[in-house]
């Protein structure tokens, strides 16, 4: 292991050292970063999933950047020209674009004007130059430099300046310097380029704007640059040229009165305009973008993670709806354990889209709905927000009604349902369905079970983020599936009732080893205990330490099979439980609870030989055994009525859903078709520094009407009043 990549670590996170080395050091040995946070806490000191994939992230980060001095140094050295002052600061260096700033002088370089005139043998006049002499004649100093291809004293002198500007143009400090200036005081402009490529003004926002760097929001740069890839603006980077002219100047030649001091002006003149400035520009791009990408990720990493962890709606029959206009409304009955009752189609909707629905049809459709809610006594109805949506929605509302029945409603994202029901997944599971019924059915039963019907999709088509479509998809999908994994392995796993989907996230385990398990499963009806994972084909001795604490097993033989406690910690339980004077069949009870209450930890760890962080988990267990860390979490707000848009005004107080938070604000689903703006500047009454502080998908809030256009179909809110 490095140590000071370690230290560096540690001082950057404000964590000891010795936590640092046990996570690399557990990560090294194959332990996965869930089992690690949830089974290794004394080990790490109690660090969680981010902390631990921020210290790997920065220790692999620190790793290529060591290698890159290596690279780099050695280079140099090959050349004849490392210096130990040189050597040193490279090996000072923080950041990979420093470490390449200091190299730039001694890179081989493409034909450039500079080496063309090297290659006429020009370079020692150019050091001459910036030498700074005070005295002689810069023409007699210029004339031992002709040749047959430099004709003139003055020809060389020209030439010459050519790599005084590449060698000013190559100085580190002068580039970090200028890219930190332009950081801090430059600008980025925006100039509508194309009128006709943006007939709707999607972009009107930027067509003639221009923001300090400094203050620019992530999201912005994200905008700006789909914008100009998609011709409709053009983008400047703005420098401070006469600041930073005036830095390179006075370091070049240091106010001294030199005989080369016009053509030293004119070749800090000519790096600044045709060498610094356009690739600083392209510099502050790339990191601009960077940064962009970095919060688009968290934030859509937030909200899924929200989403996910929404709390489940178990023990209900559900109808699920998959809305529709011409060819009807699919209608997916599912059990309480998300078995699928019945199939059936109704068409409410031909009036909205301007034909005028058959009242037979009609009234058809209202019987169809009225008898699925009575012949298998639903309680919530699931109606997905996409195409006919609302229209379908009032429908439901006006059956609900004039049938005075027993039901609510809510209205679901179907975000990433149709490729969920598209997939080969779905085809396995429902072969004889259509798409449309696939997707009723998922509708249904992601109010069942969220996290357990969202696994089923890939992560970034789920939609709950910003300009996702636009940054490196890579990036997006390892931290989405980190945010998968996380919140799979905080929940648990049934492991007799699960899916391969959600299985495959659990941690250790792959696709084909979760796939064996349900095949064991299939063969032999049930788990009974933990122990039987041993038998599953490829799910070998480390594979069950990392995955085993994770999957439940409930009503087995073992009521410590139920909990989250690791089998490797089965006979500390044990000896509580005798401690204790209670047995495993306890576990959950009045009793328990109380006992458990009247304990001294401290006397507890001593006398078990147990640290901190297995014992409170053990003790939690024995008081919780399926704690289900959803129901911290707000649940889908149900209803039985609905108000039309066009009935809002400007005042009104609304209930509604969180269904996506950005950068500058959430969006809110308040049950009037079209989901209104929550702007950040009108969360609170205080600065709020970003939405995701006090805003989450899922939340209900309440929330006021401060603006409303019925033709564009906009509502702006505030969540106090005005």
């Amino acid at each position: 292991m490095n140590e000071e990549i370690i230290k560096k670590i540690a001082e950057d996170l404000k964590v000891k050292i010795e936590q640092v080395k046990a996570v690399l050091e557990l990560l090294e040995n194959d332990h996965t970063v869930a089992f690690i946070a949830r089974y290794r806490k004394e080990a790490t000191g109690g660090l969680d999933e981010e902390q631990i994939r921020v210290i790997d992230d920065e220790y692999q980060y620190g790793l290529s950047l060591q290698k890159r001095k290596d690279d780099v140094i050695r280079l140099i050295e090959e050349k004849g020209l490392l210096t130990e002052e040189l050597k040193a600061t490279i090996l000072q260096a923080s950041k990979l674009i420093e470490v390449e700033d200091l190299y730039r002088p001694y890179k081989e370089k493409k034909k450039t004007k500079a080496t063309a005139a090297i290659a006429l043998g020009l370079e020692p006049l150019a050091d001459i130059m910036l030498e700074l002499p005070r005295y002689g004649d810069k023409i007699e100093i210029a004339k031992q430099f002709i040749t047959d291809k430099v004709l003139t004293a003055e020809q060389a002198i020209e030439q010459a300046k050519y790599i005084v500007a590449e060698k000013i143009s190559d100085n580190a400090e002068y580039r970090k310097h200028i890219r930190e200036a332009a950081l801090k005081y430059g600008t980025i402009s925006c100039k509508k380029k194309n009128n006709e490529l943006d007939p709707e003004e999607k972009y009107k926002n930027y067509y003639d704007v221009t923001e300090r760097l400094a203050f620019v929001k992530p999201h912005r740069i994200l905008a700006i640059n789909r914008a100009e890839n998609e011709e409709v603006i053009t983008v400047t980077i703005g420098l401070q040229p006469e600041r930073d002219v005036e830095h390179i100047r006075y370091n070049v030649t240091h106010n001294y009165t030199s005989i080369f001091n016009e053509e030293l002006v004119d070749s800090i003149a000519d790096a600044y305009k045709r060498l610094i400035a356009p690739s600083i520009q392209r510099e502050i791009r790339v990191i601009l973008t960077e940064k962009a990408e970095e919060q688009a990720i968290h934030i859509f990493s937030l909200n899924l993670q929200h989403l996910l962890l929404q709390a489940p709606m178990k023990g209900h029959v559900v109808l699920g709806v998959d809305p529709a206009f011409r060819t009807g409304c699919k209608l997916a009955a599912i059990s309480p354990s998300s078995k699928v009752l019945e199939i059936g189609v109704i068409y409410p909707n031909e009036k909205a889209k301007g034909v005028t629905v058959n009242p037979k049809l009609l009234e058809l459709s209202k019987k169809t709905l009225v008898n699925f809610i009575q012949k298998y006594k639903v309680e919530i109805i699931a109606i997905g927000n996409g195409t006919a949506s609302r229209e379908t929605e009032s429908f439901v509302a006006e059956v609900i009604n004039e049938n005075h029945l027993d039901v609510k409603y809510v209205v679901v994202s179907e975000a990433g349902a149709s490729v969920y029901s598209a997939s080969p997944l779905a085809m396995e599971e429902f072969p004889d369905l259509s798409v449309e019924q696939r997707s009723a059915i998922s509708i249904a039963r992601r109010i069942q079970d969220p996290l357990a019907e969202l696994v089923k999709i890939e992560p970034k088509s789920i939609g709950v983020g910003q300009y996702q479509h636009d940054i490196a998809q890579n990036k997006l999908s390892k931290s989405l599936e980190d945010v998968v994994v996380d919140a799979v392995n905080k929940v648990g796993v049934n492991l007799n009732t699960c899916s391969t989907s959600l299985l495959s996230y659990v941690s250790g385990l792959s696709k084909n080893v979760a796939k064996n398990i349900i095949d064991y499963r299939e063969t032999n009806t049930k788990f009974t205990n933990r122990e039987e994972l041993k038998k599953v084909a490829k799910l070998g001795p480390k594979t069950y330490e990392q995955c085993v604490g994770f999957l439940r097993i409930l009503g087995g033989a073992n009521p410590l099979d139920m909990t989250p406690i690791h089998p490797e910690s089965y006979n500390k339980a044990e000896a509580l439980l005798n401690y204790m004077g209670k047995s495993s069949s306890d576990i959950g009870s009045e009793e328990m609870k109380e006992a458990v209450s009247l304990l001294d930890k401290e006397v507890l760890q001593k006398e078990f030989d147990i640290d901190k962080y297995t014992l409170n988990d053990i003790l939690d267990a024995f008081v919780a055994p399926l704690r289900d860390i959803r129901d911290n979490y707000p649940g889908l707000k149900l209803r039985s009525d609905i108000m039309h848009f066009e009935d809002v005004k400007v005042g009104d107080e609304l209930d509604g859903i969180v269904r996506n938070v950005v950068d500058f604000g959430a969006f809110v689903d308040c049950g009037v078709k079209y989901d209104g703006l929550l702007h950040v500047s009108k969360m609170s009454t205080q600065k709020v520094n970003h939405p995701s502080d006090i805003i989450h998908v899922g939340d209900e809030v309440r929330v006021y009407v401060i603006d409303i256009d019925y033709d564009k179909h906009k509502m702006g809110l505030a969540l106090y009043k005005m």
